[in-house]
């Protein structure tokens, strides 16, 4: 089996197509086999994976973890669509504050890989759907942050109106604001 790697906009960014394969019974696909991964290279090693359900227009993010908990991801819709969002938020990188967004769904089985020092976001397009997602890092709430999802210097376009926010996530900072 095996997958096409596609550079994005932020080449650091990639989206994974992987081989499909059906017939009359349904199909089946390999979502991740490191070998493949490592040989474009994506070498960490996933250690934690999330499950997550939400209604439409519900939008999250847009998330990280600081070092030493940093967390790479990789993120497919596997109910629904999303438009997915990664955030470039690393100083001295040439793409800072720069995002990209990709619809997932769960007929397209596109995933993205996300590396470690990108805020993430999405916001749910269907009426709802399920992501699952794969991170280098155990999830550490002392090394939880955020940026603000409409912060005004990233301008991401996002594809719904009247996004429904968390209050946690309401508060978040803008991106100057963050150390």
């Amino acid at each position: 089996m095996t997958f096409t790697f596609q550079k994005l906009k932020i080449p650091k960014v990639i989206l994974i197509k992987p081989k499909l394969f059906k017939d009359k019974r349904g199909f089946l696909m390999e979502s991740y086999q490191y070998s493949k991964f490592a040989h474009i290279g994506i070498r960490e090693y996933f250690i934690q994976d999330n499950h997550s359900k939400s209604k439409k227009r519900v939008l999250r993010g847009l998330h990280y973890q600081i070092n030493p908990k940093a967390q790479a991801k990789i993120v497919r819709c596997i109910n629904g669509k999303i438009f997915d969002v990664a955030v470039d938020i690393k100083k001295k990188s040439s793409t800072y504050g720069k995002w990209v967004g990709i619809i997932l769904s769960e007929q397209n089985k596109k995933q993205l890989y996300i590396p470690a020092g990108f805020a993430h976001g999405f916001c749910v397009l269907s009426e709802q759907a399920e992501i699952v997602y794969k991170t280098s890092n155990e999830y550490s709430p002392k090394h939880e942050r955020g940026i603000a999802w409409n912060d005004p210097v990233i301008k991401i376009k996002w594809p719904i109106k009247k996004p429904i926010i968390s209050v946690k996530d309401s508060k978040l900072p803008l991106l100057k604001n963050i150390r």
